[in-house]
């Protein structure tokens, strides 16, 4: 199953429509909080300390998320409120675009698993699932999309092997 997911031409066509619905998710909800310029997590971030996830027993089941949202999340809010719209935005873009896809769905999944840790469910646990489809097929997720011409050229710069038959030569895609 993961050898057909990460090679075959079919698959790539499923993971095509799974990426765009990600993403198109994803761009939409980002674009609407950087459009309207109003939003603040602080409502949020406050919830989760006075309201955190707990078990059967009643305890809390991710003390140490807690004590990350108390201590460092709601001090510095101005920067959550900058980093949440702007990264769905921007997971949103890559995930339609098929740009670094794999880094696009795994800053997804960040976000998906921060999300469920504070106790908002919504559409987080459909994302995860689809997310690690997307990102369990590798570059075969973003082969019909932008990173069928972006990873060759970045395996080429990073590893300066034109003279290797395994990466095309003067900026031919492969194939």
């Amino acid at each position: 199953m993961m050898e057909w997911l990460r090679t075959n031409k079919y698959a790539s066509g499923l993971l095509l429509i799974i990426r765009l619905y990600l993403g198109y998710e994803w761009f939409i909800h980002g674009l609407e909080k950087v459009r309207g310029g109003a939003f603040d997590a602080t409502g949020f971030l406050n919830n989760i300390i006075a309201n955190p996830v707990k078990g059967p027993d009643g305890t809390a089941l991710y003390p140490i998320y807690n004590t990350f949202i108390e201590n460092f999340a709601l001090p510095n809010v101005g920067i959550i409120n900058i980093l949440i719209p702007w990264g769905e935005l921007l997971v949103g873009l890559g995930l339609l675009l098929g740009v670094l896809t794999t880094a696009a769905v795994l800053s997804g999944l960040l976000m998906n698993f921060l999300f469920v840790f504070g106790g908002t469910v919504s559409t987080n646990p459909a994302m995860i699932v689809l997310g690690f489809i997307i990102l369990a097929a590798g570059a075969n997720a973003g082969k019909l999309g932008g990173d069928y011409y972006v990873l060759p050229w970045i395996r080429r710069t990073l590893t300066k092997r034109d003279n290797n038959p395994h990466y095309p030569i003067k900026d031919q895609p492969a194939h």
